[in-house]
């Protein structure tokens, strides 16, 4: 703990401010913010099928909005485990028509495409001013992605998947969780840096190739990640590590994704990937409160 010239002690979970400049437009991460899930997908594990129309997805993109997600984050395909890879010719048909709506309808969003596929990276970014690229695989599964993402110049975010989503989740062992991730990510990052590349996202990939726990050693040590000096964003929302181990289901896991989101938050989350928009602001907007008191630590 460092103590400040006003003799003050800040537990800060964020103490760096990082810029992205997405596509021209310049997000400031002065403290932790949210990502808003929009999956048109009818397969997804929580909310697959919900958003199949036009006017459900518009109406979806307005709600992300309205409670106060600073990006919308639009996914085509689904990543859940055992889930089948979709044909590019059916990503772009499902993805584009509700891109140009919602670009339409809403020109000041800041959107991200979960696609790990260069091709739609490319055709989002120049076609609908799509403002960020969130590949699951960091590149693993298209060899064109990090050179693609140099061009583009948008900021990207890489996930860790230990395989692909159709065999992650068949009995992962690591000899050592923390450090093969992070050698991963270190990896990873300096090839992109030394392609130019600097804005970058990290996202430790939960549920992606990781036991149970896996995943909560995960959280309980992802202030580790503090060390790339990059923003970090999770993905925890209603996700199997929580409805699994309190035997329950996706639409009952809420409180379980606020308290885990809670520590995520506490040790050093930037960026909160959700569908429930206003709970995670209102979890941001507690802990900012706690983070002013003198001597929290």
């Amino acid at each position: 703990m460092i103590n400040l010239p006003n003799n003050k002690v800040k537990n800060s979970y964020f103490t760096k401010i990082f810029q992205l400049n997405c596509g021209g437009r310049l997000l400031s991460i002065d403290k932790p913010i949210v990502m808003g899930i929009l999956n048109i997908t009818p397969d997804s594990f929580f909310d697959g099928g919900k958003y199949q129309n036009i006017s459900d997805i518009l109406a979806r993109a307005q709600q992300i909005i309205d409670e106060g997600a600073e990006i919308i984050d639009i996914g085509a395909f689904s990543s859940r485990p055992g889930g089948q890879i979709l044909s590019l010719k059916e990503e772009k048909e499902r993805l584009y028509p509700a891109l140009e709506q919602i670009r339409e309808k809403f020109p000041e969003a800041i959107l991200s495409v979960d696609t790990f596929r260069a091709e739609i990276a490319k055709e989002v970014v120049a076609n609908f001013s799509v403002n960020m690229i969130n590949d699951i695989s960091a590149g693993e599964m298209d060899a064109d992605m990090f050179e693609t993402i140099a061009q583009l110049k948008v900021p990207y975010i890489l996930m860790h998947m230990k395989g692909k989503p159709q065999t992650m989740q068949q009995n992962p062992e690591y000899e050592n969780l923390m450090q093969e991730i992070m050698f991963y990510f270190a990896e990873k990052v300096d090839l992109l840096s030394q392609m130019g590349v600097s804005d970058l996202i990290l996202d430790p990939g939960f549920g992606f190739g990781k036991t149970l726990n896996h995943n909560y050693e995960l959280l309980a040590k992802l202030h580790e990640f503090k060390i790339f000096e990059k923003p970090l964003m999770v993905g925890l929302s209603r996700k199997s590590m929580i409805y699994k181990y309190l035997n329950t289901k996706p639409d009952n896991a809420l409180n379980g994704t606020t308290s885990l989101n809670t520590i995520a938050l506490l040790n050093g989350a930037n960026i909160l990937r959700v569908h429930d928009v206003k709970e995670a602001k209102e979890t941001i907007t507690l802990i900012d409160k706690l983070n002013q008191v003198d001597g929290f630590s």
